[in-house]
């Protein structure tokens, strides 16, 4: 069985607003997230920079027995996921209960905060913080189980903790438990909160960006003046759907997943494999049957780090073998972790609607060890494109790729 899978759901909570118009006006008018994180600066870390959502509260939002297994991450998680289910008109729909609705979903980890109730527990023996709940809230899986527990969700879960990967396979994944036949719906997504603890694991690294007293900078991906990323936060969550069933009830489609593809290097924990990579992006058009040809723009992962930057770019040009359209969201809203893959697959979907695409941020000059690639700069692009690229690369060598078709 093979089976066509579309999206008929979108909704996220983002650093630059909540809504494709929002974040679109944030864009345009050249507004980024990162900030300085006036907070950070009483720990021993190199970085102060974080691109943090300001407008959120979802303890507010919900009544409090129903959101006490919740650390921000699922929070944000849950929101985005109602969103995305009123969006796809399924909100409330028996679907979700009988068993052929599932989740993918990701982060790289779940809440902080109960981390340092465990670490007060294991350094001092006092457990004054720590709680029935706080595993719950801190287990990588944590997003995937509190929306399976917040809408009832009896399908599968598929959760996908892999670092800046998680997001992207929690699409891909549940692009393929509907292709092939084991569910008809799928939640699918990945969310992130921003903690210091996030910052200081790239800071040991010196792959943090240390502009800290010039935030609106940083992070410029692709630019041979970088000094690295920035850590954001937020969450993004799609509805998958198999086609003919989306069809008989009449709903609207956003666009089809065509490609999905993905590996791992099988080399070095943190220093990623052109060839490798190059071949996933080869693997999604193969999988959408499409060449590169008629792809008209790439979301690069671009995070602003050396290795990454130049191995990716090169990547993507040897796969295309042209300079292809690209550019870097991670300029406007830091690198958001588990939550990217799915912030900028529904974001290059609401970009090739519109046609319209913005410049990576703070990109002034290509780094010259990076692939000759059609990097977009300073002001927005008109492309009217029928397919688009989504890429994402993860910590421990894992690649994937997602390809998106516009409705005809």
């Amino acid at each position: 069985m093979s089976r066509r899978v579309v999206i008929t759901g979108m909704g996220g909570i983002s650093a630059l607003g909540h809504n494709w118009s929002d974040i679109r006006a944030n864009m345009a008018a050249g507004r980024t997230a990162t900030r300085r994180m006036a907070d950070w600066d009483e720990y021993d870390i190199q970085t102060k920079l974080g691109a943090p959502v300001l407008d959120f509260d979802g303890k507010s939002m919900y009544p409090r027995k129903r959101i006490r297994t919740m650390g921000p991450v699922s929070l944000m998680a849950v929101r985005a996921t109602e969103k995305a289910l009123e969006d796809a008109g399924l909100d409330d729909d028996p679907v979700l209960n009988n068993g052929r609705t599932g989740i993918a979903y990701g982060s790289s980890w779940g809440s902080i905060d109960p981390l340092a109730a465990f670490g007060e527990l294991l350094n001092n023996g006092k457990s004054r913080k720590l709680t029935s709940t706080s595993y719950v809230q801190m287990m990588s899986h944590t997003a995937a189980v509190n929306i399976g527990l917040f809408f009832k969700v009896t399908g599968r879960i598929i959760p996908t903790s892999c670092a800046c990967a998680s997001g992207s396979q929690g699409i891909g994944y549940a692009y393929e438990a509907i292709k092939c036949g084991f569910q008809d719906i799928m939640i699918a997504g990945g969310a992130e909160e921003l903690s210091v603890a996030d910052s200081a694991v790239f800071d040991t690294l010196f792959a943090a960006s240390t502009l800290n007293d010039s935030p609106e900078l940083s992070p410029r991906p692709f630019d041979r003046d970088r000094d690295g990323l920035v850590i954001g936060e937020g969450s993004t969550t799609l509805i998958l759907e198999d086609y003919e069933h989306a069809r008989a009830r009449g709903a609207h489609i956003h666009a089809e997943v065509m490609g999905f593809a993905t590996n791992s290097d099988g080399s070095h924990i943190t220093q990623p494999q052109a060839s490798t990579m190059e071949l996933t992006l080869r693997g999604a058009m193969d999988d959408a049957g499409i060449p590169g040809s008629e792809i008209g723009f790439v979301s690069a992962h671009g995070t602003a780090t050396d290795f990454g930057d130049v191995a990716e770019s090169l990547a993507t040009r040897a796969a295309f073998d042209r300079a292809v359209p690209t550019h870097s969201l991670k300029s406007y809203f830091g690198h958001t972790l588990g939550a990217c893959g799915a912030i900028e697959a529904w974001l290059a979907i609401e970009m090739a609607r519109d046609g319209w695409f913005p410049p990576t941020a703070n990109l002034v000059n290509v780094d010259p060890e990076c692939g000759d690639l059609d990097y977009i700069m300073e002001t927005p692009r008109q492309i009217e494109t029928e397919f688009v690229m989504s890429n994402n690369f993860a910590f421990g060598g894992i690649n994937t790729s997602l390809i998106f078709k516009l409705p005809g």
